[in-house]
């Protein structure tokens, strides 16, 4: 699908996650004069960017706009009051592509009619080009179109195809908001080392470091995490009992299973 003036990309709702893959997208050499940008408070930022690479805004779609592909980027608080003011843009061959969480494709249909609809979750390391966004299709997605969306989308990372719409809510729970998990891991880590005795400034630098050099390294390296926790833990060494804490029957992993638990079930109740 080639995007024009006449049938634009447009983008709806450019808040950290819809920038992201706008700056991503950009990178890949878009043609910005195909780019239609539709966000009714945009922040200064924003408007900054646009104005840089030339990209058309507006408050609300444009009468007589025809998209060739609508990305949809709003919170799912008010996809109700945005989505008709949508459905002119909305052709019989314009596809709709949503990245907001607890918003299902039934909802799409009633809006737009038999549209192709591809539901996307991707998570905020988009925003350094190393998300990963997990994408379910209905079955009037064409090939052409899932090759031009997965192009679209490894701007900002990587991309895995799901085979139910059901697994949404599972990939939300883990990936969408796994960052936010790292993060608290960080955080606790840091508070960790301050309570053990490390200036507050220092243990937080450290802590930083180490999640993040870490997760760089998993990244990079072939093995599996439980491989590389292997190689840094010596028998009846410090990371060892650390290990004996966290990997006890009340460790970790029952904290992280009722959290993507308590997550999976929350974006259940946003899909009504």
């Amino acid at each position: 699908m080639r995007f024009s003036r006449e049938r634009p990309f447009v983008i709806v709702g450019a808040g950290k996650m819809g920038g992201a893959m706008l700056a991503g997208w950009l990178s890949r050499g878009i043609d910005a004069a195909s780019l239609l940008v539709v966000d009714p408070n945009p922040s200064d930022d924003l408007k900054a960017f646009l104005a840089q690479h030339g990209i058309v805004h507006a408050p609300v779609v444009p009468a007589g706009t025809r998209a060739a592909l609508v990305l949809i980027a709003v919170k799912p608080q008010i996809m109700g009051s945005v989505l008709p003011g949508l459905a002119p843009a909305v052709a019989p061959d314009t596809l709709v592509l949503s990245v907001a969480a607890g918003t299902p494709v039934r909802a799409f249909e009633a809006a737009f009619g038999p549209v192709p609809v591809i539901r996307a979750m991707p998570n905020t390391p988009a925003m350094v080009g190393r998300g990963v966004t997990a994408l379910f299709p209905t079955p009037a997605v064409s090939d052409p179109d899932r090759a031009m969306v997965a192009e679209l989308l490894s701007a900002v990372g990587s991309v895995e195809w799901l085979t139910s719409e059901d697994q949404i809510d599972l990939v939300t729970a883990v990936s969408g908001s796994g960052p936010a998990y790292v993060f608290l891991m960080a955080e606790c880590l840091a508070e960790a080392g301050r309570k053990a005795g490390l200036p507050a400034d220092l243990a937080a630098r450290l802590a930083e470091a180490t999640v993040s050099g870490a997760g760089e390294l998993l990244f990079r390296s072939d093995d599996t995490p439980a491989v590389l926790r292997q190689n840094v833990t010596s028998p009846n060494g410090t990371t060892a009992a650390a290990l004996s804490v966290l990997m006890a029957p009340d460790g970790l992993q029952p904290l992280m299973d009722a959290a993507v638990s308590a997550a999976a079930q929350r974006a259940r109740e946003l899909a009504g």
